[in-house]
């Protein structure tokens, strides 16, 4: 969002998202599910990529069992 310069208030009418899911999103380093349509809506409106917002980080409990 910062480096296309759009407020969580902005990001919230393009996407349809409540203000406060915007920043919630924004805030937390790791979540551990994102809704498909949110997915899209953001992609739509920051006019990127999936994997421009997203990171896959191993689970510590997967990393154990190996």
């Amino acid at each position: 969002m910062a480096e296309r310069n759009i407020s969580n208030k902005e990001l919230a009418v393009l996407t349809g998202m409540n203000p406060r899911s915007v920043s919630r999103l924004k805030l937390r380093r790791r979540f551990t599910r994102i809704d498909e349509s949110t997915l899209n809506a953001l992609c739509k409106a920051l006019k990127c990529q999936p994997g421009d917002l997203l990171v896959y980080e191993e689970d510590q409990l997967d990393s154990k069992e190996k």
